[in-house]
């Protein structure tokens, strides 16, 4: 009876390991692997404690309660609103987020968004660094935004500040988040709108009306200049270049008269009196020449015989002559 006993006790037993032996295989089988999906990274955790991450699909881990694993969706895009809501339960507008006071001690209002994913490189900086990271990236996104516009004015933010304020607020916004390794990439910052409070926007667009209309004047203004200035400057090249003919022209004619006189002088020398009479000659020739002349030849030392000019009389009209 006892030898029974025992033999039956001993298959027991065996019995037992065999099943224990068969629960921590199908324990090990089942538990041990585990799929990451393409948008996610897989975080592996044994005991409660980081152990590393894991690329998508299909990856190892002790099984649970000794291992787990966290999936991380690090290709999925979030978006923060800030300042309104877009979504049909929280819908409109939350004055205490968007208005905001600038440099010149002006109020806006300002509705922005951020767009922005995990970083795939740090996901276990998201899921452990960082207690609630939306809400982080939303109060970050909000104090970076107040920063900005504290230093612009009101004008400038309603007109033309508007583009640079967001890659500006994006920046601060990545490097604070970096400061505070939140495992976060920040994608887009978007202006959904900046207005005045609704007392005094028909002045402020007044305002920009009037900018509107300066910068149109001086675009217009620019245009004018670019077309006269070439022509002006074309008037001056032409006007120097007949001043520069000109000049040409009057040197080679002095020099030309400085030639000739100089021949005349050397004549001169040679001849005085005939180069004299010669002058003279060709002198009275030239004024003499287009004129009527009366010429008296006074030879022999006997008067002048008086005449009629018959010339005058011939050159007056027939009613004249009669």
């Amino acid at each position: 009876m006892p030898g029974g006993l025992g033999g039956a006790g001993g298959l027991t037993g065996r019995g037992l390991a065999v099943l224990a032996l068969a629960a921590v295989l199908l324990w090990l089988a089942f538990g041990t692997f585990y799929t990451v999906q393409p948008n996610e990274v897989g975080l592996n955790l044994v005991f409660g404690r980081y152990t590393g991450k894991t690329a998508p699909g299909l990856n190892t881990n002790w099984p649970w309660p000794i291992g787990s694993v966290i999936r991380v969706p690090v290709a999925d895009q979030q978006i923060t609103e800030v300042g309104y809501r877009s979504d049909t339960r929280g819908g409109g507008d939350n004055i205490v987020e968007s208005q905001m006071l600038t440099g010149d001690q002006n109020i806006v209002e300002v509705h922005f968004r951020v767009a922005w994913q995990i970083d795939p490189a740090h996901p276990e900086d998201y899921e452990f660094n960082v207690l609630n990271p939306r809400e982080t990236v939303k109060a970050v996104a909000e104090s970076i935004m107040r920063e900005v516009v504290g230093l612009k004015t009101i004008d400038g933010i309603l007109t033309s500040d508007r583009k640079s304020i967001e890659p500006d607020v994006q920046a601060r916004m990545q490097k604070v988040l970096d400061d505070y390794h939140a495992g976060v990439l920040v994608k887009q910052v978007q202006l959904q709108s900046v207005d005045a409070p609704a007392q005094v926007i028909p002045a402020y667009r007044d305002v920009t009306a009037a900018q509107q209309d300066l910068q149109r004047a001086v675009n217009d203004a620019e245009t004018y200049a670019n077309r006269v200035v070439p022509e002006a400057e074309g008037r001056a090249a032409a006007i120097l270049a007949g001043a520069n003919a000109y000049k040409a022209q009057t040197i080679l004619e002095a020099t030309g008269q400085t030639q000739r006189y100089d021949q005349i002088y050397a004549q001169y020398k040679k001849a005085p009196g005939v180069t004299r009479e010669r002058m003279y000659l060709e002198t009275m020739e030239r004024v003499l020449g287009g004129m009527n002349k009366t010429i008296l030849d006074a030879a022999g030392g006997s008067a002048p015989v008086p005449y009629i000019a018959v010339d005058p009389l011939q050159n007056k009209p027939a009613g004249a002559a009669k």
